[in-house]
């Protein structure tokens, strides 16, 4: 049989634990709280993890990140997604194309090429404008 793992929560945290495990913004974050409530209520590790949708290891580090900084460790959220030139680029671009939109996926190429100097595929584009449109 599994161990289970000694957390003490105080009644605040608990409290906290129930109500951000559905109403945090965050799918991540409410995915951690969803293993401390379980973890709290006296579900295994393991078990907490498999119903949670997450590795054994990965529940342990949510454990040791509350052990360390209590709930606001959980709630940090440090990923941040990939960072791209095109990126950088984007205001511009987006008033250029509201201003004067594309026809094409490869006209949007030549474009970006001619005022950024960023040479894109067609398919890095079309992701770049979806975005730029959304």
């Amino acid at each position: 049989m599994a161990r289970r793992m000694r957390l003490l929560l105080s009644k605040e945290d608990q409290e906290a634990l129930a109500r951000e495990r559905f109403e945090h913004p965050h799918p991540r974050v409410q995915q951690r709280m969803e293993v401390l409530w379980l973890i709290s209520k006296g579900v295994s590790l393991k078990e907490a993890a498999r119903l949670a949708g997450v590795g054994r290891a990965t529940a342990a580090r949510y454990v040791a990140a509350y052990r360390q900084g209590g709930l606001p460790a959980l709630r940090e959220i440090r990923w941040q997604g990939p960072s791209t030139e095109l990126r950088e680029q984007r205001y511009t671009l987006a008033a250029s194309f509201r201003e004067r939109p594309p026809h094409t996926v490869a006209e949007a190429c030549a474009r970006i090429k001619a005022e950024t100097g960023l040479e894109r595929r067609p398919t890095q584009v079309r992701a770049f404008l979806k975005k730029v449109w959304a």
